[in-house]
């Protein structure tokens, strides 16, 4: 009873917030809708409809991730902290980060769309990527090397074999790492981190809550990387649409076209459930032996969690998608298409907020410095982050250019920013970019991106591909900007403190 009352009371609270994220994102496309690009009244509906789903799927999935998915990752993460076997940690680590990989619904959203490649190879060489680097984050607080370095290292390696892969592929590769780290993952990890994190006094225990995800979130680049010397780059031909939106006729049409898709996402969900149930399940029996209310309110957030997520990934993929690309290729077809470069700046801007794992790395920041950093700040920062990377990705789209050409100096930059800024805000900033790149992100943005491609002639393997990637890049140079900002401020107030002691 008591579960119910205190789940209606969140719910309300999240419902609210969903909202207030979401529906700038769809004036926004009514407006493109009715100023520049005509939309078939039938995609318009269905967009309507799948905003509905949207706002609605996120507020029950937050509060599962609440509930259930984050008390998970923080047991497992403390219990397994403090048996002090590394060889026990380093083996959790890498089952935990490949079962919870495989339960990433963007991740199956983006193996869909990339062609030629089995859907199950992407899924799993992803999942394995994130694992083994996840066992690399843990290692690496327990033998004390800083983040910095395992962050240095990693991409120098994979900036190497960006010169031995077709450029096609390198889109797709560097958007792996963006996907991975959604819903589902970011809860997990952040918890995980936080639960490691609590099981230690040490001074590096509250830097070391982040890191994970921007860690976990390198793998998949380094793997489909890989994949990419066997395999050749996936291509789309143009001129052809990407996705069709069926004409509807009346509103009964609407609900069955949307009640017809609860079948494929509930199994798909389920499916993506199912290992971390499991893994927490033997966790349960042989280490944590929770007591049953503690059991009952998970398995409740557990519930709350998968209803979200079905009715989310219905709205955003049958809804947002082929809006998304009907959007992108109607402005590039107009005779001034590069007003797509300020739209999708507006869009960028507004479409992180909406993203779920967002809220999740607000609430766990505010937690962990106690209200230091404020959340409108780091939420305004990554906005502004994936403002400038998607009006990047498409002035790219249209001028043509090597995705590297960004992607290079912007990773240096993050870089030499790691130097001097405070170590607590590189390890939110790194996991603030696998966060931004999320399921809104790889089921429109990522379509806008393909059919803007498919209008102006471009190889969308190699043009489309990298959306998420510039999504993913640009929050770890704002929010190491923020600390910076922060870092200034505090030495500011320590020098006044300063002078007025010396006065008195």
């Amino acid at each position: 009873m008591k579960l119910s009352i205190l789940a209606n009371s969140l719910l309300s609270d999240k419902l609210k917030e969903a909202a207030s994220a979401t529906w700038p994102i769809m004036a926004i496309v009514f407006v493109v809708a009715f100023a520049f690009v005509p939309v078939p009244t039938g995609a318009l509906l269905e967009f309507v409809f799948g905003g509905a789903f949207l706002i609605f799927g996120t507020a029950v999935f937050s509060l599962g991730a609440d509930i259930a998915m984050m008390p998970i990752g923080s047991h497992i993460g403390g219990t397994v902290t403090r048996t002090r076997k590394l060889w026990f940690i380093l083996l959790i680590s890498l089952l935990v980060g490949i079962f919870v990989t495989i339960s990433e619904p963007d991740l199956q959203v983006l193996a869909k769309q990339v062609p030629h490649i089995p859907d199950k190879l992407i899924v799993w060489t992803v999942a394995l990527g994130v694992g083994v680097f996840l066992l690399i984050a843990m290692a690496r607080q327990f033998l004390g090397v800083s983040l910095q370095t395992v962050i240095i290292v990693s991409y120098l390696l994979v900036l190497v074999l960006t010169c031995f892969v077709e450029s096609g592929f390198i889109g797709v590769a560097f958007d792996s790492g963006g996907v991975t780290t959604g819903p589902m993952t970011v809860p997990f990890l952040m918890a995980l981190g936080a639960g490691v994190a609590a099981s230690r006094s040490d001074s590096s225990s509250e830097e070391d809550s982040f890191g994970l995800v921007g860690i976990a979130s390198i793998g998949p680049i380094l793997v489909v990387l890989i994949l990419g010397l066997f395999f050749n780059a996936p291509q789309v031909s143009s001129g052809s649409p990407l996705v069709v939106a069926p004409e509807l006729a009346n509103s009964l049409e609407l609900w069955s076209y949307f009640s017809s898709r609860f079948p494929h996402f509930s199994k798909e969900i389920t499916a993506s459930l199912i290992p971390i149930v499991i893994f927490f399940l033997a966790f349960q029996v042989f280490k944590l032996h929770l007591r049953r209310d503690e059991l009952t309110r998970i398995f409740a957030g557990v519930l709350y969690t998968y209803i979200g997520l079905v009715i989310f990934m219905i709205g955003v993929n049958v809804g947002f998608l082929p809006v998304g690309s009907l959007v992108g290729q109607g402005i590039g077809a107009l005779p001034y298409r590069w007003i797509i470069v300020p739209i999708g700046m507006i869009i960028g801007y507004f479409i992180v907020q909406a993203e779920p794992a967002v809220g999740v790395l607000n609430k766990q920041v505010a937690e962990i410095t106690s209200g230091a950093i404020a959340g409108k700040a780091l939420s305004t920062s990554l906005s502004i982050g994936v403002a400038f990377s998607v009006g990047l990705s498409m002035l790219r789209i249209l001028l043509g250019f090597n995705l590297l050409y960004l992607l290079i100096p912007g990773y240096i930059l993050a870089i030499l920013l790691t130097r001097y800024c405070p170590p607590l805000f590189v390890a939110i900033a790194f996991d603030s970019g696998g966060v931004a790149s999320g399921a809104m992100a790889a089921t429109f943005l990522l379509p806008l991106a393909m059919g803007l491609c498919l209008a102006v002639g471009r190889d969308v393997g190699k043009d489309a591909f990298g959306v998420v990637a510039m999504i993913a890049m640009t929050p770890l140079i704002t929010i190491q900007i923020l600390g910076l900002i922060y870092k200034w401020q505090l030495a500011k107030v320590e020098r006044m403190e300063e002078t007025q002691e010396i006065t008195l």
